[in-house]
């Protein structure tokens, strides 16, 4: 359970970094089972539905940064999604009616491991209400060498920034008025949770350590926030891992920028690919 003190932290800051929620045995299923997804992903030429590959992935050295919705792909990966302590600390940040809009695993290998662009998760899925957060499940130590994630504080507090380009969604901030200075770290032992409101603004750097950094992220909505644009009641009941569906959907007073037109450039189907298409990169900075 969270305390009163780490509840205002993530309401102030828009995130929390969370110690010691798993043991050593989940720690160590995550481990495995992961490697094992790597081994297979050798087979793959290019990516597909299940792999994303960093660019030059071989079969002699794989390059896997993303394995695609993993909580369908293996019971260890979908307990993690049920977790009970979890939920616990979910509940206490956005009530006890929950539900789930999505999953991955983002994989920053040793030496290679791709970056993430600044970004808020709400440009790619609003809803009715912002009572969205997403959980980072780290499966080894996550620390500025091999690409912690990095979350600028208060942001959530903020504009939606835009993350179009050349008229189309790019799966990246695109007008940098923001101060990437103030940017925090979010660095955790393997078995720690990180926790990111919907609308914080947030990235990772290259992984230029030798040691891999592989974290599993779980995306939690509040019972009563209805995905904008969506009319599946059936697809909606079913993503619900606490509490029943109801009719009655929270509004509140949130901006919204919808991800419209989609992405003129997503050959592997995940925001690594979208983001190629931008100039250059900007989370260059070195964080407090």
């Amino acid at each position: 359970m969270l305390t009163q003190e780490q509840i205002d932290t993530y309401r102030e800051k828009g995130y929390l970094g969370v110690d010691g929620v798993l043991n050593a045995e989940e720690v160590e299923a995550l481990q495995r089972t992961t490697d094992e997804f790597v081994e297979k992903s050798r087979a793959v030429v290019q990516s597909d539905d299940l792999y994303d590959v960093e660019p030059g992935h071989t079969v002699g050295a794989p390059k896997l940064r993303r394995l695609k919705s993993p909580v369908i792909q293996h019971e260890v990966y979908k307990g993690m999604l049920h977790h009970p302590r979890i939920l616990e600390i979910v509940a206490q940040l956005i009530g006890e009616r929950i539900r789930y809009n999505g999953d991955k695993l983002n994989m920053k290998s040793g030496g290679f491991g791709s970056p993430v662009e600044w970004h808020q998760d709400w440009s790619f899925y609003p809803h009715s209400n912002d009572d969205l957060l997403a959980v980072g499940i780290c499966i080894d130590d996550m620390n500025e060498e091999n690409g912690c994630l990095l979350v600028i504080p208060g942001s959530h507090k903020g504009p939606v920034l835009d993350h179009h380009f050349e008229g189309h969604f790019a799966g990246a901030v695109t007008d940098l008025n923001f101060d990437d200075s103030t940017a925090e770290k979010i660095e955790l032992k393997a078995g720690g949770i990180s926790i990111h409101h919907v609308r914080a603004l947030h990235g990772s750097l290259p992984n230029t350590s030798p040691n891999p950094r592989r974290l599993l992220l779980l995306q939690y909505c509040a019972g009563d926030a209805w995905p904008l644009g969506s009319g599946d009641w059936e697809a909606f009941g079913k993503t619900f891992v606490r509490g029943e569906p109801s009719q009655d959907i929270r509004c509140s007073n949130a901006p919204v920028r919808m991800p419209l037109p989609p992405a003129k450039h997503n050959p592997g189907g995940s925001i690594y690919s979208m983001q190629e298409i931008l100039p250059g990169s900007n989370i260059k900075v070195t964080a407090n």
